[in-house]
């Protein structure tokens, strides 16, 4: 039993962890590719997979600008999410042809949001019957396919322009 509390494994518990940060702001650091998921820049906003979708082709749209409330946001900033969420749809539509979407955003810890402090929108595709007994039970989710290969068929269909 001496292995199970060696002073190796004692550093590991009682050492300080850094910080993670806003993990949008994080992942506008990194180039883009699988690593950050980020399919789609423009210039006030961003389009990125979500690590835990509900189902694939689950994105969200979000502002550059770190603000945990819509009227933090400027016009532009609005107008931009709203064209991206636009063109996410029209992507979305042609590799995953979903019968229909959820579009929205949690404001606030209160209202759901995972990510309080800065504000994004949900764009999920949904299917007659997309819930099952292992997300309704276990709350465990099952994708038809890896993030990596959404992220380039979404990034491959993305409307030009």
């Amino acid at each position: 039993m001496d292995h199970i509390w060696s002073p190796w494994r004692m550093k590991y518990i009682a050492r300080q962890k850094a910080p993670r940060g806003c993990i949008f702001c994080h992942a506008l650091k990194k180039k883009d590719g699988v690593d950050n998921l980020i399919v789609k820049r423009g210039k006030l906003a961003f389009v990125i997979l979500n690590r835990y979708p509900y189902t694939s082709g689950h994105v969200m749209v979000v502002p550059y600008t770190h603000a945990s409330t819509m009227e933090e946001l400027d016009e532009a900033s609005l107008s931009e999410v709203m064209l991206l969420i636009r063109q996410a749809i029209t992507a979305i539509n042609t590799v995953f042809k979903p019968e229909g979407f959820n579009i929205g955003a949690n404001l606030g810890a209160m209202a759901g949001a995972g990510i309080a402090n800065h504000i994004h929108f949900h764009v999920v595709p949904r299917w007659g019957g997309d819930t099952n007994f292992m997300t309704s039970v276990s709350g465990t989710r099952v994708l038809p396919e890896e993030l990596c290969e959404t992220y380039q068929r979404l990034k491959d269909a993305w409307p030009k322009g």
